[in-house]
């Protein structure tokens, strides 16, 4: 008997998985399963559901690993405080806000000498960060962080980073959480988004000596008791003077863990036997969603392959310092130095998506619609493209390189075509990735930091 119910669990995902096929000329249309009638005569809708997600990878999020209470009140506290910004100006909570699903709601983020929190922050000289902030959920279950996957967990189970050998062994063995607890290393090294370019003591260290600056942060927390009384009780049996940036960056990563992982969305629910969990909107846009390419590229625990892929989102904003512009972004190539790998990012984690708008490595796309849409012949959408439904100061910034991205655009996306009908699934389906207690997660700012300095709080 078991075998026969391996049988047709087989049969019926791989005949269903026919239909999504990667050749370049499919076209995805209405997704009609072709199994076997009498195999699907006696298949429910959940059970088919269920069975489709099982052949695409898709599974729960991995338990959440356990977090001292002292390390999570110690990296919250270093979240929002300013002190680890070079002029005392600019928090990590300042474009990871929990008003905002802990983005910013911007297309790209404004970071230090600027003013305002959230979609009206703006800076004097109309500087804006490279990228879209992206969300902070369940990170402790992804491998590859930022949108070109520069910190990582490799294979073998180690950090790597761009600062390579200057995170030492000691430092990486401070990391608990694996590539998340590196996250916090680099913003705030980075001129623009918080250490700015003069005027404070950071600022005067030479860009190459992370280890240097690393340091004098450390030496501004330990000029707070507050602080050298939190790093030892996060930390026990280890004495302040003993630690590193490390320890920081890694009591950051505690909190996002402890705190901003969500595992209780009605998918979760599904998945673990709850039939009912979704309503029948929500279970034929699984079944869509599963049936069409979306899934080769959105499944896992965190609906990503945690691979790179080039989707022919539009470049506006400063880019990265590419091409002969200087304001184009190759994307993963930054990290690989692979020709091929240009214009390539991380496939976006669809957990709590439809909070977590705009969307795109460069935030070009405010909606989620308009995202899942994008994916319909996104050639043309690319070519389309209408800056102005960006904010002002973005509307300029479109850079006239289409042709090149169409270029190297992901074969898997060619012939896709998705109807108004499907793309109403697909949305139906996205809102069963939230959880509730996503929904409203302004009681993770603190009310105060050690340091004194204003806690970033948009009001109501």
């Amino acid at each position: 008997m078991r075998r026969i119910l391996w049988f047709r669990h087989a049969t019926l995902v791989a005949s269903v998985l026919l239909l999504v096929g990667c050749t370049d000329k499919q076209r995805p249309v209405e997704p009609t399963p072709v199994f076997n009638a009498a195999v699907a005569a006696t298949t429910s809708m959940p059970e088919l559901v269920r069975q489709l997600a099982a052949g695409r990878g898709i599974v729960p999020l991995p338990q959440t690993p356990f977090v001292r209470p002292a390390l999570v009140q110690l990296g919250q506290a270093l979240t929002f405080d300013k002190i680890l910004s070079g002029n005392r100006d600019i928090s990590c909570g300042t474009c990871h806000l929990p008003a905002f699903a802990t983005g910013d709601g911007k297309s790209l983020s404004v970071g230090q000498g600027a003013s305002g929190l959230g979609p009206g922050r703006s800076h004097p000289q109309g500087v804006f960060i490279p990228r879209n902030a992206p969300p902070l959920f369940n990170l402790a279950a992804m491998k590859h962080l930022f949108w070109d996957g520069r910190v990582q967990l490799g294979s073998d189970g180690t950090v790597r980073t761009p600062a390579g050998s200057k995170i030492t062994p000691a430092m990486a063995r401070t990391f608990e959480f694996g590539a998340i607890s590196a996250l916090g290393m680099f913003p705030v090294t980075n001129r623009a988004e918080m250490r700015a370019g003069s005027g404070n003591e950071l600022a005067d260290i030479p860009d190459a000596d992370l280890n240097a600056i690393w340091a004098a942060l450390m030496g501004r927390l330990g000029a707070i008791p507050e602080y050298r009384q939190m790093f030892e009780a996060a930390y026990p049996g280890q004495h302040f003077a003993d630690m590193t940036f490390a320890h920081a960056s890694n009591a950051i990563a505690g909190f996002i863990v402890g705190r901003m992982t969500f595992a209780n969305s009605p998918w979760d629910r599904f998945l673990a036997g709850k039939d009912n969990a979704l309503t029948s909107a929500q279970l034929e846009g699984a079944k869509t969603f599963l049936t069409l390419k979306c899934s080769i590229c959105h499944g896992g625990s965190t609906f990503s392959d945690e691979q790179f892929h080039n989707v022919a989102v539009a470049q506006i904003g400063p880019g990265q310092g590419n091409g002969e512009s200087r304001r184009d972004d190759f994307g993963r190539m930054n990290v690989t130095g692979a020709v091929s790998d240009r214009y390539r990012f991380r496939s976006t984690p669809l957990r709590n998506v439809e909070l977590t708008g705009p969307y795109g490595h460069d935030g070009a796309i405010l909606t989620l619609r308009g995202f899942i849409e994008h994916y319909s012949e996104s050639d043309k959408k690319l070519l389309a493209f209408d800056p102005s439904t960006l904010e002002p100061a973005l509307r300029g910034t479109l850079l006239p390189n289409a042709a090149a991205i169409l270029a190297q655009r992901d074969t898997l996306l060619n012939g896709v075509v998705l109807t108004n009908d499907l793309v109403d699934r697909l949305m139906s389906y996205m809102t069963a990735l939230t959880d509730a207690a996503a929904r409203d997660i302004r009681s993770l700012t603190p009310d105060r930091v050690p340091s004194g300095l204003p806690v970033d709080r948009p009001r109501p």
